[in-house]
């Protein structure tokens, strides 16, 4: 059942996950609980009999929510792993579902397992959905009145609570005018993003395209292909709405 209290809300999960640190399980459950402490995406808290005890030292030091109450923070070790702080632990939230649980920062931690399968930058919202679509619609990209992308054979990505995304094959991008960049981005539906910049003539548009070379497996139809952003998108001669260049 889901719960909310202000902005946090709650609900129970029922993957098994796991946290490692230092090659070791920090916290292993197979009813976790999903709390949304902002309405972006949630992260994991865990039961205390879930938490390994004999890893965690007490810092003294108190962490306040003005919506979670205070926590007592935990420094996470595991033989030369260290993470200070990395661990609170709620005994008296005013927010029932939490009391006695711990959370833990997610990049403080090595990994993080849903079931069999790694997850990274945060965990996997419930009411998120990728759908990766082909379509034949005329889809261009112009930046600085110069086509720089046009297909009848692009991928549409839709995302819950995002814009529609135009993904190209390379061979419909002029690749002459990207230029590689060492920017990486991480979805935790998506995966891993490599950038381009973008050079017309004289100006110079940083990390104006991506790719996400090894997609993860419900973005898999997008692999390989590039999307745009801040930038003119055309759908069948019409300019789309969205986040334009500047």
């Amino acid at each position: 059942m889901t719960t909310s209290r202000g902005s946090v809300r709650t609900e129970p999960s029922a993957k098994r996950v796991r946290v490692y640190l230092g090659g070791q399980v920090v916290a292993d459950s197979s009813h976790p609980l999903l709390v949304w402490e902002s309405p972006h995406y949630p992260t994991y808290y865990f039961a205390a009999a879930d938490v390994d005890q004999e890893l965690l030292a007490a810092d003294g030091k108190i962490a306040h929510s003005p919506s979670r109450g205070d926590a007592q923070k935990y420094t996470v070790k595991v033989g030369a792993a260290q993470a200070p702080g990395a661990a609170l632990h709620y005994e008296e939230s005013p927010i029932e579902e939490l009391r006695g649980h711990y959370r833990f920062d997610w990049d403080a931690m090595d990994a993080w397992f849903e079931e069999d399968e790694e997850v990274f930058v945060h965990p996997r919202s419930p009411y998120t959905r990728i759908d990766v679509l082909p379509s034949s619609r005329h889809i261009r990209v112009e930046v600085d009145g110069v086509t720089v992308a046009e297909s009848r054979n692009a991928r549409l990505l839709f995302e819950t609570g995002l814009p529609t995304r135009y993904y190209f094959p390379k061979t419909h991008v002029r690749m002459d005018l990207l230029e590689p960049t060492d920017t990486v981005s991480h979805c935790p539906y998506k995966g891993t993003a490599e950038y381009w910049s973008v050079r017309v003539g004289d100006e110079y548009h940083r990390d104006l395209a991506w790719s996400y070379r090894t997609a993860l497996p419900e973005s898999q139809r997008a692999a390989g292909l590039i999307a745009f952003w801040k930038a003119d998108i055309y759908v069948d001669g019409v300019l789309q709405e969205g986040p334009k260049r500047g």
